[in-house]
């Protein structure tokens, strides 16, 4: 597997180990009435790319599973990065 590739999939998972923990934390927020993980937060580390596990772990948990923002937004946001890596797997790879 080439390094470029690795270190690709490395920065994934960080990302979306960092998204799990994120979310599990705003669950356990939520429950004491502590310090609240800001939605925009966890829309942003979605963005960067930890929607399906995000997506995932809300599911899990029960947790923001009424909230349309995240019920839609996230599969959304998942899509749209499957789409680019489509885009230019293929791009490079048909020349």
């Amino acid at each position: 597997m080439p390094t470029v590739i690795r270190q690709l999939l490395l920065c994934w998972l960080l990302i979306s180990l960092i998204g799990i923990v994120i979310t599990i934390f705003d669950k356990l927020s939520a429950k004491r009435s502590g310090q609240r993980v800001p939605e925009f937060t966890l829309m942003l580390v979605a963005a960067i790319g930890a929607a399906l596990p995000m997506y995932l772990t809300m599911r899990l948990i029960h947790h923001k599973t009424r909230h349309r923002k995240f019920m839609i937004g996230l599969p959304l946001i998942f899509t749209l990065h499957f789409l680019i890596i489509a885009a230019v797997c293929w791009y490079f790879l048909a020349f």
